[in-house]
Order: C-alpha cells, then sequence, then structure tokens
C-alpha cells in the first residue's frame, strides 16, 4: 500500500486525519484477515507550499517541515494509528528522482525545454483513464493545482513538470538538465518504485488527488517501468465545514492538536470512523459532543467476553469498508450491556 502524506507546513486537520486513519483501519482489516501490510506515507518536503510558508516565516524549509512532521506523528499516534511500514521524505530521493527521470526520457515519454523536463502525456495513450474526466475538466484542475497550463515550454498544456529550475532561495540540485529540483508528482514514483517495486496492491490518498497528482503518478511511472502500476486505487473524500471543503485557503479548519486538548483521543477517531471513507460529509460542532456520548457507552458496557459484535463488523469492514456499520454494531452490542472490546480495538478504539 501507498498512500500520499504529509507536505509538513502546517498541523494536521481533520481531513487529513479522515484520510489516515481510513487507511489505518483498513491496513487493522487486512492484517486481521492474515496478510503482512506494507504501508508506505510519504512526506512531501520538496514543494511550493512549504518553500512559501518557510519564507512567510523566515525559517528553513527542513526546520519548518521537521517540526510539523513532529506534530503530525504525534496527532497519528494520539489518534492510535499503527505504524507504518516506511515515512520517507521526497528529499531522501533526489537521486532515485534523477534516475527515474532519465528512464522516462529513455523510454520516450518525456522532454527537456525551457530548463525543464516534462513528460509528454500525448506519447501516453491512456493519460486520463485514472479520473476518467473529459479535457476541459483536467485542464480546469490543471490550473486550480498547480498545473501551470500556460507554461509556454510546455508542448501541450496537460503536460506536466518532472524537473524545474529553483527560486533564489529554493534548494537546488545538480542534474545533466540543469540545477534545479523535482517536480511535485515525480516524487511519489520514486518513492513507491524504491520502497515496494514497479507493482503496488492499493495507493490512494485524498479524492483531491485524482487529478492531476494520481493521474500524473500512473503516466509517468508505467511508462518508465512498462508495468502495471496500481491493481486497485483508494480515495477518502473531502471534509466539509461551513459548507465548503476543509482547506487551508479558505481557513475553515478544525485541527487535530486542539481538539486532542480538549478531547479524549479515542472520541476524536470515533469521530472521524463514523463516516464511510468514499462518502463526502461535513464536520460540525455535534461531532465531538456525539463521539464522547457513543465512547462512555462502549466504555460501560461490561458483560461478556468482549467478542460482541466482531464478526459483524468484520462483514461491515470486507463490504467497502463501511465504519458506520461496524459502528452500528458495536452500538447495539454495548447498549444491551454487552463488551466490545475486540471489535472496538479492530477499528482501533480500545475499551
Amino acid at each position: 500500500m501507498y498512500t500520499c502524506g504529509i507536505t509538513p507546513y502546517d498541523a494536521t486537520h481533520i481531513g487529513h486525519a479522515f484520510t489516515f486513519i481510513s487507511y489505518d483501519v483498513l491496513q487493522r482489516r487486512l492484517i486481521d484477515r492474515g496478510h503482512t501490510v506494507k504501508c508506505v506515507r510519504n512526506v512531501t518536503d520538496v514543494d511550493d507550499p512549504l518553500f512559501a510558508k518557510a519564507r512567510e516565516l523566515g525559517v528553513h524549509y527542513l526546520d519548518l517541515a521537521a517540526g510539523e512532521e513532529a506534530r503530525f506523528n504525534a496527532d497519528m499516534k494520539a489518534l492510535n494509528a499503527l505504524d507504518v511500514y516506511s515515512t520517507p521524505r521526497a528529499s531522501s530521493a533526489i537521486a532515485d528522482i534523477r534516475g527515474f527521470i532519465g528512464m522516462v526520457i529513455e523510454k520516450g515519454f518525456a522532454y527537456q525545454a525551457g530548463q525543464s523536463v516534462y513528460f509528454d502525456v500525448t506519447k501516453f495513450g491512456t493519460f486520463g483513464n485514472v479520473s476518467n474526466y473529459d479535457k476541459a475538466t483536467m485542464l480546469n484542475l490543471a490550473a486550480e493545482r498547480g498545473g501551470q497550463i500556460e507554461d509556454p515550454h510546455k508542448r501541450n498544456p496537460l503536460d506536466f513538470v518532472l524537473w524545474q529550475p529553483s527560486l533564489a532561495d529554493e534548494p537546488s540540485w545538480d542534474t545533466i538538465w540543469g540545477p534545479g529540483r523535482p517536480g511535485w508528482h515525480i516524487e511519489c514514483s520514486a518513492l513507491a518504485l524504491r520502497e515496494l517495486g514497479s507493482t503496488i496492491d492499493l495507493h490512494g490518498g485524498g479524492s483531491d488527488l485524482i487529478f492531476p497528482h494520481h493521474e500524473c503518478e500512473r503516466a509517468q511511472s508505467e511508462a518508465a517501468t512498462g508495468d502495471l502500476f496500481v491493481k486497485h486505487w483508494m480515495h477518502v473524500a473531502m471534509v466539509f465545514m461551513n459548507g465548503a471543503k476543509m482547506s487551508k485557503s479558505l481557513g475553515n479548519l478544525e485541527f487535530v492538536d486542539r481538539l486532542r486538548s480538549q478531547h479524549d483521543p479515542r472520541a476524536i477517531r470515533l469521530a472521524l470512523i463514523a463516516n464511510q471513507y468514499r462518502r463526502e460529509w461535513e464536520w460540525t460542532p455535534s461531532a465531538m459532543p456525539q463521539a464522547n456520548d457513543r465512547l462512555q457507552l462502549w466504555l460501560s458496557a461490561k458483560s461478556g467476553d468482549g467478542m460482541a459484535g466482531l464478526d459483524e463488523v468484520r462483514q461491515a469492514l470486507d463490504d467497502d469498508l463501511d465504519t458506520p456499520a461496524a459502528i452500528a454494531v458495536l452500538d447495539a452490542a454495548a447498549k444491551s450491556g454487552h463488551s466490545v472490546t475486540a471489535a472496538a480495538s479492530l477499528l482501533g478504539v480500545l475499551v
């Protein structure tokens, strides 16, 4: 499994946590079924938002990244997320990225122009098959999400950067194409290949990464290796607040570390998994009171051997990770006084 991780320039908000805790529940069920799971979750410590925030604060980008990564790790530990197999940083993979770009160029899928290296989407016949978006939608999303569709050096506005020149205050590495730094998408391809091989069983992240990130990642990966990149894609829906998607640009955020100062982290986890990963939902002021009440209900249930609802929870999770259905099973068992220790643990909640 490979899940796109954080760009560490700010605290973890509920939208981030929903993605990673959804993946955590999936890992727990796969392990429960007897699988060995290797989940890689990268850290994007070479990227425009991080550089911009470091510039704003007047600090070194790696110092900012280290502090925010530590805060994220503390949030995940508090929410009882399993340790993942590895958490490689983009900055650790520059040699891998250079080699990967060389593979793409050698296969005829990339070109150099204006001190940058671009992927030529016209050479990859199934570009668009991850998202199934039409060209107009792809152009709109690329424009919104840093795709620089007006770049005059591109042959096609949907072509994307593999390597680019750095600004004066940004990190720079030497290459045969000139000094610079990697584009956004290339790090995940290089890290996935390095950590897990050319084909991944399951890959995903937030649904906002479907395009351009995962579309471009798949194209360059299969262009480089000639192998199927991902067997199964899993995208976690967006979380809304005040009627709009949680985003740093809008400021409509609820942060995990603030909630942790006021609530039992087990209740925060319950507030998240009360929602099925595929469906968008709204964070409201009632979320934590409801989750706190649920936690107290589960804690108060004492009779039996703690196995109540376990088989039904497994069935719910096997039905497209239906965590709300799993929670409903445990609510019913706990209301009858039956201990739900084992099934709650499968959901990552220790009672």
